[in-house]
């Protein structure tokens, strides 16, 4: 091979790894000036521009001018990720089965829930998902491109073929769910653990941005998950098993979880037993939330014993949580937020009496940012991550 030609590859390889670093910037932070994206990579005027100008091309950011300021001299262009860029989310619960569209710019543009009265099968869940998908068609339409699917599914998922290999709530075990969703839909889907999707988006756009050092705690109907970020990157285990923290053991003469275990987190813990306490079959997050707090703010006495209960557990855990990987921030999503909203300073309090004093002095617990959307933004990011890193692939 001759100098020059081994010269152009070496070239394209880092103009090919300069346009994802542009468009990593631009996805995670927004809109953004482009003598920032100069100051944020050290590359010169012309050479980001070369760069703006070619994902402009392939569809992926929009320039615009910028609004007007007092600042002397020319303004810089603004560059923001195209909104008409999308990625389907998935997420199969133990009732229901919700599908979302979120575009690049990591707004959800529609969340469906499709409940099913059931626990849903693998199947079904993939012909759910891919009805679900049909119906959305119109607003797909509007879409520039689709990438693809991301799913986050309350179980442990095998990383490199999307294999639910145990997901117990759901009652799955070994089912290929990427490739049937893939199969049904005719996009090409990735699959990954539910919770460890929720600490990547509070991580990258919610109540964890900023944070090198983290752990995200879902509570769903399916369970909890927590998803652990130590140094800026997500702690996966040797097969991406990691964060398990709903079966860590939180009372030794509690009940036997459906893991084999005693007294996890989980059998403590749990959407279920709210619900039972508010009268109610089922509620999507938002409504739990406004019902839970209408009921403690009522003096229901039931319900208010039920989530005392429930907190002083979930402190234990965190103790635990926070022992172990001295994070700067602990973020809870799903009925977990909910929990801690109801009073602010109780979980704090009782965590900090309980970890050691060291790991608890700079620690931050606090409600997810994202809501209900969290998982839809969390599943989407899996979908986007090969254009991310590969803009003109």
């Amino acid at each position: 091979m001759n100098g020059r030609t081994t010269a152009g590859t070496n070239l394209d390889t880092v103009r090919r790894h300069n346009l994802g670093t542009v468009l990593g910037i631009v996805h995670r932070g927004g809109p953004v000036a482009r003598s920032a994206l100069t100051q944020a990579t050290g590359l010169n005027r012309s050479t980001i521009g070369a760069l703006v100008a070619e994902l402009v091309e392939l569809g992926l950011v929009v320039e615009r001018e910028p609004e007007s300021s007092n600042r002397v001299g020319r303004p810089s262009p603004v560059i923001a990720p195209d909104g008409r860029v999308v990625a389907l989310a998935v997420n199969p619960e133990v009732d229901a089965v919700t599908v979302g569209v979120v575009g690049l710019d990591a707004v959800v543009h529609r969340r469906v829930r499709y409940p099913t009265g059931h626990v849903p099968t693998a199947q079904e869940a993939a012909a759910i998902a891919s009805a679900v998908i049909d119906g959305l068609r119109p607003d797909l339409g509007r879409a520039s491109r689709v990438v693809g699917v991301g799913v986050a599914v309350p179980g442990l998922v095998r990383e490199e073929d999307g294999v639910v290999r145990l997901a117990p709530h759901l009652e799955w075990a070994e089912e290929p769910f990427a490739a049937e969703l893939a199969e049904a839909t005719g996009y090409p889907v990735l699959a990954a653990n539910d919770a460890s999707l929720g600490a990547n988006a509070e991580r990258l756009f919610g109540a964890g941005r900023g944070a090198s050092d983290l752990v995200y705690v879902n509570g769903g109907a399916s369970g909890i998950g927590a998803g652990v970020i130590v140094g800026g990157s997500p702690l996966t285990g040797i097969s991406g098993y990691a964060g398990e923290l709903g079966h860590t053991l939180v009372n030794s003469s509690g009940v036997r979880c459906h893991c084999g275990a005693i007294g996890c987190l989980e059998t403590e813990v749990s959407q279920r037993a709210l619900l039972r306490a508010l009268g109610l079959a089922s509620a999507d997050p938002d409504e739990l939330s406004r019902v839970l707090a209408a009921a403690v703010g009522s003096g229901d006495a039931a319900v208010t014993a039920e989530v005392d209960r429930q907190v002083g557990y979930l402190a234990t855990a965190l103790r635990n949580a926070t022992n172990v990987f001295d994070p700067e921030r602990i973020v809870l999503g799903g009925f977990l937020g909910a929990l801690h909203e109801l009073a602010p300073e109780r979980l704090p309090d009782l965590v900090a009496a309980q970890a050691l004093a060291a790991s608890a002095e700079s620690l931050t617990i606090t409600r997810s940012a994202l809501g209900s959307d969290i998982l839809m933004i969390g599943a989407a990011e899996l979908a986007f991550a090969p254009l991310l890193a590969a803009p003109a692939a």
